[in-house]
């Protein structure tokens, strides 16, 4: 029997360093909402589901879900890892994809692609970031079962918990991995939203693919950078996961010290 892999996807309302983002208008759409409408383009999932927070100001984001008829998890704020545990118990998966709210650009064929890949090799986990190849956005982890709960139950520094897969990423000794590369490197393109300037940037793909929001892919918006300078002006550069960096530089003095 094939395994039963479900998108679950993490969203809040209150990042850090851009409030609401995933609230946010994009044509018509809020982030959130553009991003579940891209993913329901993937063969390679069951389900979608949202995993949130049980906080009042995440009520928003769970209706945003509800509104695109996709299921909704709540559990702990920054335990998001605790989120993903939840999510595969009750959507009863053998594997989950994780994905993030503030990447509407994500393209299902890579969802496809890296779920492929897991499948293939059996891994314990799989993605496209180990090393990275594809634009910052377009991330995608297929973690096992076992494995989610294994590092549900072990990981015990805040970063591994709030990033989820940092654990398993840490440990080669305990899980088998697989990725998946694009040739050429893309991984300079930054299309994800965690600042102001970066919504600028997707709202004018979104803009250029009128009619299209669902199905435009990575290819296209490639070469769409390559010939509209003014689209190519518009995307920021910014250092790759730059969440994680300052997780690890907050617990930083607790290693140091041995706590």
């Amino acid at each position: 029997m094939s395994a039963r892999i479900v998108a679950v996807v993490q969203a809040r309302a209150s990042s850090q360093r851009f409030p609401l983002k995933v609230l946010a208008d994009v044509e018509g759409r809020p982030v959130l909402g553009r991003l579940l409408r891209r993913v329901r383009g993937s063969t390679a999932c069951a389900a979608v589901a949202v995993a949130t927070s049980t906080r009042e100001d995440d009520d928003a984001v769970a209706r945003i879900a509800e509104n695109e008829d996709v299921a909704v998890v709540r559990g702990p704020l920054d335990d998001v890892l605790e989120r993903y545990r939840l999510a595969a118990e009750i959507l009863d998966a053998d594997a989950v994809v994780r994905l993030t709210g503030d990447c509407p650009l994500l393209d299902p064929r890579v969802i496809d692609d890296v779920v492929r890949r897991f499948r293939e090799t059996s891994a314990d986990y799989a993605s496209n970031v180990r090393p990275p190849t594809f634009p910052d956005g377009l991330d995608v982890e297929v973690i096992s079962r076992a494995a989610l709960e294994r590092s549900a139950r072990d990981a015990a520094l805040p970063s591994e918990r709030e990033h989820v897969t940092v654990y398993i990423g840490e440990h080669s000794e305990l899980f088998s991995s697989a990725n998946v590369a694009h040739d050429p490197d893309l991984s300079d393109l930054r299309w994800t939203v965690d600042y102001p300037d970066d919504l600028e940037f997707v709202r004018a793909v979104f803009r250029l693919f009128r009619g299209r929001e669902e199905v435009f892919g990575m290819e296209e918006v490639v070469a769409a950078l390559a010939h509209d300078a003014q689209l190519a002006e518009l995307m920021p550069t910014r250092a790759r996961n730059e969440g994680l960096a300052l997780s690890r530089a907050e617990e930083r003095p607790r290693l140091d010290s041995g706590g």
